[in-house]
């Protein structure tokens, strides 16, 4: 909990989450609004004046009359793609379990559909099972596993392919002192309405095994995983405010016997004030979307349709849409149909937030 005192509190001020949004004709002046922000910050000394400098040239910037006609158009290196349209957010129950007060990863179950699977940063190393409207489906203690940061989840196949396996990302990295990352492999468990099994008695998954990863170019914090639902391959986002996060990749099969080098395939634009906060990801059941989200929006991208090659979609434009009012939300899933999405938040009782495609 200590670690994340200091960025929560940057996170949250005062008065709680401050939305800075912009609207989709501003989307232009992104860029230079981004980099005349970061050379007010470089030189602040306190997280408060951090959070006072953001609102002034925030308002300031309002101010400049934007022509109703600027367009916000992809870069010319980008191939073009479709744009899924989401419907206005929507409040579709909140998580009944009340040991789950940090959820920061969701994915949509394959055991049991309608079901998710969500987990807290840290407090052992467990999963919470949940029905789409937040109703409690049971608790399991991962054998084999360790939570030092768990920051999202992700499911896809694994080594025996019978079964569906959930990855859990112990990621985070506040602090850049990290020379290793973990994400931890176990098939999934089914859900279940009738079980009791609680965090005091969880029921016991199979053992995990644990996929060591590391950057190629250093330490990094990170809140989103993301498992290709055909390949098996592995995809990590990272968290970085002011500039463009960064995709990293691990090619399956994955090896839990070794330490694994990761490459980079792509640096996303991520059109936001505050750059890449990204802090939970999510990738549709067809293999032909991902979701990522911040405190503040939605984004998506869309694999073109006359792409072979998954890594394309990491050079489509990212694509914002209203989350609703999530309280710090770190958790963005495909529902299984891949025709919503949905959301949940840190703190107990979080709201279950869904978007649906028009």
């Amino acid at each position: 909990m200590t670690r994340k005192l200091r960025e929560r509190r940057w996170r949250r001020g005062r008065k709680g989450i401050v939305d800075f949004r912009l609207p989709i004709a501003d989307l232009t002046i992104v860029p230079r609004v981004r980099a005349e922000f970061r050379s007010l910050v470089l030189d602040l000394k306190t997280q408060s004046t951090i959070i006072i400098t953001a609102s002034l040239c925030v308002f300031s910037l309002s101010c400049r009359q934007v022509p109703k006609t600027v367009q916000a158009e992809p870069a010319t290196t980008q191939a073009r793609s479709s744009k899924t349209e989401y419907g206005p957010p929507r409040v579709v129950g909140t998580i009944k379990n009340l040991s789950v007060d940090e959820s920061s990863g969701l994915v949509a179950s394959r055991s049991a559909p309608g079901a998710y699977w969500t987990h807290n940063d840290d407090g052992g190393p467990l999963l919470y099972a949940v029905g789409s409207h937040g109703e409690s489906l049971g608790v399991w203690r991962v054998t084999g596993a360790e939570a030092f940061d768990w920051e999202d989840i992700s499911i896809g196949p694994g080594t025996d392919a019978s079964k569906t396996y959930l990855y859990i990302g112990d990621i985070g990295d506040n602090s850049s002192a990290r020379g290793e990352v973990v994400v931890y492999r176990v098939p999934e468990p089914k859900p279940d309405p009738t079980n009791n099994s609680s965090k005091a008695k969880p029921q016991i998954s199979e053992r995990a095994e644990a996929i060591r990863l590391r950057y190629p170019d250093g330490k990094h914090d990170a809140e989103a995983l993301l498992v290709h639902p055909v390949s098996g391959d592995l995809y990590i986002v990272t968290k970085v405010a002011l500039e463009n996060p960064t995709v990293y990749k691990a090619d399956a099969p994955l090896n839990a016997g070794k330490v694994i080098t990761m490459k980079m395939v792509g640096q996303l634009a991520v059109p936001s004030l505050f750059g890449g906060i990204i802090t939970g990801g999510s990738l549709s059941p067809d293999g032909k979307r991902v979701a990522l989200c911040d405190y503040f929006q939605g984004y998506e991208m869309v694999l073109p349709a006359n792409s072979n090659n998954f890594d394309d979609i990491w050079k489509q434009r990212l694509v914002s849409f209203d989350f609703g009012k999530r309280n710090q939300g770190e958790a963005i899933a495909y529902r299984l149909d891949g025709r919503a999405l949905l959301g949940t938040s840190e703190g107990r009782g979080s709201l279950v937030i869904e978007v649906s495609i028009k």
